[in-house]
């Protein structure tokens, strides 16, 4: 599509229509959207957009808001006339893609290496539970970083802005996923970790997970996809495609929605179940994969926009963040059933969230925020801490908005949070930690961009703290765009001093970090 049906959006040729949806695709549609209609950012139909006009809409682009909205233009992701692009193109009526099926999904699998063919131990001597998964965004790629040596091991082609790397439950196969609904699967256990098979699940995508329940481990694989608003299961070892589920239909107020795009997805501990979030419906998925061709699926109210979100320290409740509703649902997988709604900040973001024991309260998980600088400690131990459960039994006040990811670690007394969006270039260069034995300190302020001794002027965004294996590190991506410098940068977590810098040519705009026990183990 090109031509628009509303007379009063500003002219745009055919080439410039189609870099605009290119751009938006690849920078905005995960926020708002790939119909516009909003989620974690604002709607931007026509309705709305043509009314503000291209000049307030420049603005809006290009500097940004504390709310989580990124500064474009002042972070040199996008100049003058990129910016002046992406306003006109707003103003369009948004093009809808097609559908993806399941031949599609067949036609675009290939196994690099067949079951049969795949080596039969381990060939390496990698300590490959402390290997590292690291998205290089922008260049479509992982690249797998030993987490002993902090030497990359092999920079691995896979869809672009890979979002999540998931481990398989028995820890030899990992499933990475681009924004682009391309799949790929890994074998750690080759002499080069690399690709085994690939499959593309849709246009659109942010999530995949392994069925991790006892008995049925790596037997089966999902993949949720922005676009289509679907998920689809496919055989664990082949990413072959055996069943495709819509998500499409009522919102938790009862209005139908065209789109619900899939977020987080889970596995359960205590059923043979995922756990699936459909974004725009604010309805969670409970979905049985013992029996794909009767599939059985049990839908929860929760609340809208369902995002991202992980489990307590004992893996029996998943907390989600519902986060223009500024809530986070709690799931009892055990019952299948919602244990509560909590109110906490602006637009929780919480990654998988924080697990720690706090000093006053007991067991607790923590969410930080897109929308505010608020970070809310939740109680999740309905047995031996009642009157604390499903509570926000503490407020803390981080740097302020623009934080995607906030961490822990069972074996440390720190928790860290980033501010990768905010933007304010000193707050979104820099980490707040909070000493989790006495959080009535204010947190201490870590310029982690200085420690990377970047050259040049990029925008030096710090995002994802990630630990190792043994809790004593953690790791950061200092991300710029990708003509700058970039860099990952470890911290010794005891004394929060940095410990060493990763720097690469081939480290193109590294954002996400995925430890290999961790993500296993759900250790977070």
């Amino acid at each position: 599509m090109h031509a628009t049906s509303n007379p009063k959006a500003p002219p745009m040729t055919e080439e410039e229509f189609a870099r605009a949806r290119q751009i938006y695709f690849e920078r905005c549609a995960g926020c708002h959207g790939v119909l516009r209609k909003g989620a974690t950012g604002k709607p931007l139909t026509p309705d709305i957009t043509v009314e503000k006009g291209t000049e307030y809409l420049k603005v809006f682009i290009g500097y940004g808001s504390p709310a989580g909205m990124p500064n474009w233009l002042t972070s040199g992701e996008f100049d003058e006339k990129t910016v002046d692009l992406m306003a006109r193109y707003i103003q369009q009526d948004p093009p809808t893609p097609p559908e993806f099926s399941l031949e599609d999904m067949e036609k675009s699998r290939k196994e690099y290496v067949p079951v049969a063919e795949r080596v039969k131990k381990k060939m390496n001597n990698y300590n490959i539970e402390n290997i590292f998964s690291v998205t290089l965004r922008d260049a479509g790629e992982v690249a797998l970083i030993d987490g002993d040596t902090k030497q990359i091991i092999n920079i691995v082609k896979t869809g672009y802005a890979v979002h999540i790397s998931r481990m398989g439950a028995k820890g030899r196969y990992l499933y990475v996923i681009g924004r682009d609904a391309r799949l790929n699967l890994i074998d750690l256990w080759m002499e080069k970790p690399d690709n085994v098979a690939e499959i593309k699940v849709g246009l659109e995508a942010r999530s995949v997970e392994t069925s991790k329940f006892k008995g049925w481990e790596d037997k089966v694989a999902v993949a949720g996809t922005y676009w289509p608003p679907q998920f689809v299961l496919m055989d664990g070892d082949t990413l072959k495609p055996r069943k495709i589920v819509s998500t499409r239909g009522m919102t938790v107020d009862n209005e139908y929605h065209p789109e619900p795009r899939v977020a987080a997805i889970v596995s359960s501990h205590e059923k043979p179940e995922f756990l699936v979030n459909a974004k725009e419906t604010g309805k969670i998925w409970m979905v049985d994969y013992t029996d794909l061709t009767n599939l059985k699926a049990k839908q929860l109210d929760a609340a809208k926009f369902l995002h991202d979100g992980g489990f307590d320290s004992t893996r029996r409740y998943f907390l989600t963040a519902a986060n223009s509703s500024n809530k986070v649902a709690v799931v009892d997988t055990k019952e299948d059933k919602m244990a509560a709604l909590i109110d906490v900040g602006k637009i929780p973001h919480p990654g998988r969230g924080a697990n720690f024991k706090d000093p006053k309260y007991g067991p607790v998980w923590a969410t930080s925020g897109l929308g505010d600088e608020s970070i809310a400690v939740i109680g999740t131990d309905p047995k031996k801490h009642k009157d604390n459960a499903w509570k926000v039994v503490r407020s803390l006040k981080g740097q302020g908005g623009g934080s995607l990811f906030i961490k822990t670690h069972p074996k440390s007394s720190n928790l860290w949070v980033d501010t990768a969006l905010n933007p304010d270039a000193k707050v979104s260069q820099s980490v707040a930690v909070f000493d989790i034995k006495d959080l009535s300190k204010p947190p201490q302020v870590i310029d982690i961009a200085a420690c990377a001794g970047l050259k040049d002027d990029g925008a030096k965004r710090v995002v994802q703290p990630e630990y190792n294996k043994a809790g004593d590190e953690v790791w950061f991506s200092v991300w710029s765009a990708k003509d700058k410098e970039s860099a990952i940068v470890v911290v010794d977590d005891k004394t929060r001093t940095c410990k060493a810098t990763i720097k690469d040519a081939k480290l193109i705009t590294p954002t996400g970090k995925f430890n290999v026990f961790n993500t296993q183990h759900d250790v977070y």
